[in-house]
């Protein structure tokens, strides 16, 4: 049996307009890719960018989701229970 992520009625947020992470964008660095905390909005990008600024989010936070907004993925990833917790449809 698969395991199963327990966070996802949690789920506040599933899309935003921002196309930046905003912490790169006040240190002047650069990103990879941006993920999106579906509890409070924030936007960090990637643990393949320097700055890993969506996991130090999560540590800050402990918001548990989080999605890709990079275009044509539609993945949500749980840092609780370590799983690919589902998509956005």
């Amino acid at each position: 049996m698969a395991a199963k992520c327990k966070h996802q009625d949690q789920i506040k947020i599933l899309r935003t307009s921002k196309q930046v992470c905003e912490e790169c964008v006040k240190t002047g660095d650069t990103w990879v890719h941006l993920r999106l905390c579906l509890f409070c909005g924030k936007v960090g990008c990637c643990d393949s960018s320097k700055n890993k600024h969506a996991t130090k989010h999560f540590h800050a936070t402990k918001h548990a989701l989080i999605r890709s907004i990079e275009p044509g993925e539609d993945w949500i990833w749980c840092y609780v229970d370590e799983i690919m917790a589902g998509k956005i449809t």
